[in-house]
């Protein structure tokens, strides 16, 4: 019987013009097929923590109310895991927990905590990640700060649990200020909102200005209202009229508008008292991403992130992405799905990530930021990248921004 059937094979392999005969194996009578089972895909699963919030209002109708910044680069990252998962035979997943507006976000991480999450992405400010990052639960985890670009918390507030894939508001004021220097543009005027938040980004230009060797003419406190003309049919008239007068400064080579809440700094380019460029948060900007990047495959990105979100990709999105893609290198490169030998690897000077920007981006001992470059984004076109040429460094021209080792503050982390 076995030599019949094994002529058949022949016959049907010649038949179907295979060209070889196929050694068609047939099991004795009552024996079962042997068949390996393959191996279970190591799991390694990522938290992500966010707090409903009101969607920011933009002051123009080209900029979309974004409800989904954040948590969908960490989708996007989670994607690209997994698509390497498919090879390394690993599977990831994204364990998502949203808190209430009124809710507590320590609630949210202990609830991961629990749940046996030890890899988190805190999508957080300042104030409620560093509560979250201080909690017995987080002693265990590893946490990634993907949105507070407070630079106290790589500082005083640093914690051994916490890395940050966002820049520092001194990495992006160093950025511009290098550029501006560069450009031998040395004089600076500085209008700050009247925002928390703009007062912390005015003091990190401040900073910048002393390191670089630029020099702060003149400073001035933004108090001209401009929410009740936005869109009346008198309020560009009123615009057009009043904030050339509020920017009567002395002559400077460039002005740069610190508000981080977008409440005025897009009125001031064309507005101003003398014909000078505006710079900072709004005008020539830099930022961790912005959809004009063209260069090192991130029109890809691009093209990858609107196909999943509707929509462009935001600095908040990209730091998320780089959170979640931390994981995915490290579990990678250790082909280990144990949370312990990730976090371990990422903090080792082999970790290396590729993000789109040039340079293999690496997490800072002394700190934990993310080293990379920043993009000097204008409204339509990228403007440059820092670090500049001319500003070295003994080991990584990446150090020349935001908090260099000597400089820095965070002791717990070392």
């Amino acid at each position: 019987m076995t030599t019949r059937r094994a002529l058949l094979g022949a016959l049907l392999a010649t038949a179907f013009g295979l060209g070889l005969p196929l050694a068609l194996q047939f099991p004795a009578q009552g024996q079962a097929p042997a068949a390996s089972q393959p191996a279970a895909a190591q799991a390694v699963r990522i938290g992500y923590l966010s707090q409903e919030e009101d969607p920011r209002i933009p002051l123009t109708f080209l900029e979309p109310e974004l409800t989904d910044e954040g948590v969908q680069g960490a989708r996007l990252a989670l994607a690209d895991n997994n698509t390497t998962g498919r090879f390394t035979n690993q599977k990831f997943e994204l364990v998502e927990t949203v808190v209430p507006r009124d809710g507590d976000p320590a609630e949210g991480l202990r609830s991961l905590a629990a749940d046996g999450v030890r890899l988190v992405v805190l999508d957080l400010p300042a104030e409620a990640l560093a509560k979250v990052a201080a909690l017995p639960e987080a002693a265990g985890l590893l946490l990634f700060n993907s949105r507070a670009p407070d630079d106290a918390l790589r500082n005083e507030g640093c914690r051994a649990n916490l890395l940050h894939t966002i820049p520092s508001r001194r990495m992006l004021t160093d950025a511009l200020g290098q550029y501006l220097v560069w450009k031998k543009w040395v004089n600076w005027a500085l209008i700050v909102g009247p925002a928390p938040e703009d007062k912390l980004y005015a003091e990190a230009v401040r900073r910048t200005a002393k390191r670089f060797g630029a020099r702060i003419v003149e400073e001035k406190a933004w108090t001209f209202d401009t929410s009740g003309n936005r869109r009346t049919d008198t309020g560009l008239v009123t615009i057009q009229s009043e904030i050339p007068v509020a920017t009567q400064l002395r002559d400077h080579d460039v002005l740069i508008v610190a508000d981080e809440t977008d409440q005025f700094g897009e009125y001031l380019d064309g507005h101003t008292w003398l014909p000078r460029p505006v710079a900072g948060t709004q005008g020539y900007t830099p930022t961790a991403w912005a959809r004009v990047n063209e260069q090192w495959g991130a029109t890809q990105m691009h093209n990858r992130f609107e196909r999943l979100a509707g929509r462009w990709m935001t600095a908040r999105d990209y730091a998320a992405w780089l959170a979640v893609r931390s994981v995915g290198e490290a579990a990678t490169r250790t082909a280990s799905g144990d949370p312990a030998a990730i976090a371990a690897f990422v903090r080792s000077p082999q970790f290396e990530l590729a993000g789109f920007k040039g340079p293999p981006f690496t997490y800072r001992d002394w700190d934990g930021q993310l080293r990379q470059p920043v993009l000097i984004a204008g409204p339509r076109m990228l403007v440059s990248v820092s670090p500049q040429e001319g500003f070295l460094h003994q080991n990584s021209l990446l150090d020349t921004l935001g908090d260099d080792a000597p400089e820095s503050k965070c002791r717990k982390a070392r």
